[in-house]
């Protein structure tokens, strides 16, 4: 057997101690986030490969960010990340991904994503947690952003935010590749319960 990573480890130790503070079973996490209880034991003891999906959904349930779910400690006041130092967390069928470069450490704190959709290539989501909106910055190529079924084509240069509590795809569109940087606006953490 393969020895875990140290992502792997850390994203193990994160998910437990987020459903150690909410208070949730594994079976309950695994009830709320559609998750199966064997997924969640075997990611808590840092094994497997939790995808992209899987990771929202748990973030989502346990009212935390990706990050939060992935990151070890805050390592000084100025983090400097490039893109080859984060592995994609998700990788399409085309040769497109989307890397999670970091989430700032305020009380509504922001994800920062760095994406590449390849023309044809689609990333569709599951709705988020009320309150988290979703912003994409096209800076080459073109794409289409489909929310709730409808389709807004979004060009390099051009900005388009959305309220994300509700199902939708990212889609290259045109015939070259498509670069964007998304942010994932979420909500203030509720406070925590002596």
């Amino acid at each position: 057997m393969t020895e875990p990573t140290a992502a792997l480890r850390t994203v193990a130790a994160n998910v437990r101690a987020a459903r150690q503070r909410a208070g949730l079973s594994l079976e309950e996490l695994g009830r709320r986030a559609q998750v199966s209880k064997g997924a969640l034991v075997a990611l808590e003891k840092a094994q497997g490969n939790p995808n992209l999906a899987t990771l929202v959904r748990l973030a989502d349930t346990l009212g935390v960010s990706v990050s939060d779910l992935m990151q070890g400690r805050p390592e000084g006041r100025v983090r400097v990340i490039t893109a080859d130092s984060v592995a994609p967390l998700w990788t399409g069928p085309k040769g497109g991904e989307a890397r999670l470069m970091l989430t700032t450490s305020t009380p509504g704190p922001v994800e920062v994503w760095r994406w590449h959709l390849e023309p044809g290539e689609n990333y569709p989501s599951h709705p988020h947690q009320a309150g988290v909106v979703e912003t994409i910055s096209v800076t080459s190529g073109a794409m289409t952003l489909v929310v709730d079924g409808t389709e807004y084509p979004v060009e390099a240069g051009q900005t388009a935010t959305f309220n994300a509590d509700t199902p939708h795809t990212y889609r290259g569109a045109g015939t070259t590749p498509c670069h964007l940087i998304m942010t994932v606006h979420l909500p203030p953490a509720p406070p925590h319960s002596p």
